[in-house]
């Protein structure tokens, strides 16, 4: 048998709980797009206001026209060797129409690659030139891919460069000032490493020797009369008789160009059996 305060609370546990759930949001398992004041947010507001330049391209935030180009083709996944040029012309235009309203002199940089697109797209449609047999027809983008693998390597350069370690940046010269006395002291030296010390002296002494060259004046006309002299009164004289080996070589020489002087003016005869014989002088013959 229930009593009248039992039934006043069975009928107040409803209510409560209906005021528990029209508290929570409608959707329980979608993921808040915002929090505001702490308070997720699962639903955009109907009155929020959303400024004209919110969502503005700003093309200040690319480097050029290759910048925005090499963007668009590294974000699709594009071939960079095989550009689809509708796809790109299509997106790059509509970057540069967000901006050619508002900033005409910044635009006119990129409407000027827009250009380049639209004209390689264009003869992209026409038939080929017509080549040599053996040859395939040039790629009208193949100028343009080369301007951007160019690009991108000097881009990949840069960025590489701009990571290493730059003073000031990322290092700090640190300067140390270290006091000295007034009067250093040197090491002692030992009576062994002044013996080193003269005997490499000394060694060194050994090797400067000093030559003194003197000059030595020798006749040719001398030599020729030396060398009739000792034909005089002989048949046959062998070559090698006539050089005397203890003289020097200076003598030698001026010996051997006597004997020429002396075979020029047919006052000796040079003559020799056969080949590889030995080589006489004689004086030459005279007719009474």
């Amino acid at each position: 048998m229930e009593t009248a305060a039992g039934t006043t609370a069975l009928t107040q546990l409803p209510q409560a709980a209906a005021a528990a759930l029209s508290a929570q949001p409608a959707v329980i398992d979608q993921v808040a797009l915002a929090r505001l004041y702490g308070e997720p947010l699962f639903a955009m507001p109907q009155d929020l206001y959303i400024p004209p330049d919110a969502l503005e391209v700003f093309l200040e935030a690319f480097e050029g026209p290759l910048d925005l180009l090499l963007y668009l083709i590294r974000k699709q996944n594009f071939n960079i060797l095989d550009i689809p040029m509708a796809a790109v012309t299509r997106q790059y235009l509509s970057y540069v129409d967000e901006v050619r309203v508002r900033n005409l002199e910044l635009a006119a940089e990129y409407l000027l690659m827009a250009a380049m697109l639209i004209e390689i797209k264009s003869r992209m449609l026409l038939p080929p030139r017509k080549v040599a047999a053996g040859q395939e027809p040039e790629d009208p983008r193949a100028e343009l891919v080369r301007r951007l693998l160019e690009y991108e390597q000097m881009k990949l350069a840069a960025y590489k460069l701009n990571e290493l370690p730059q003073l000031g940046r990322d290092v700090l010269r640190v300067q140390i000032y270290i006091e000295q006395s007034l009067q250093p002291r040197f090491p002692d030296v030992h009576v062994v490493d002044l013996q080193e010390a003269w005997r490499d002296i000394m060694k060194r002494a050994k090797l400067i020797q000093h030559h003194k060259i003197s000059r030595e004046e020798l006749s040719v006309r001398e030599h020729m009369s030396i060398v009739l002299r000792r034909l005089q009164g002989r048949k046959f004289v062998e070559f090698e008789e006539l050089f005397d080996a203890h003289k020097g070589s200076q003598v030698l020489v001026v010996t051997f160009i006597a004997m020429l002087e002396l075979a020029k003016e047919t006052l000796i005869e040079i003559t020799q059996a056969e080949a590889f014989a030995p080589i006489y002088v004689r004086l030459a013959y005279t007719s009474a």
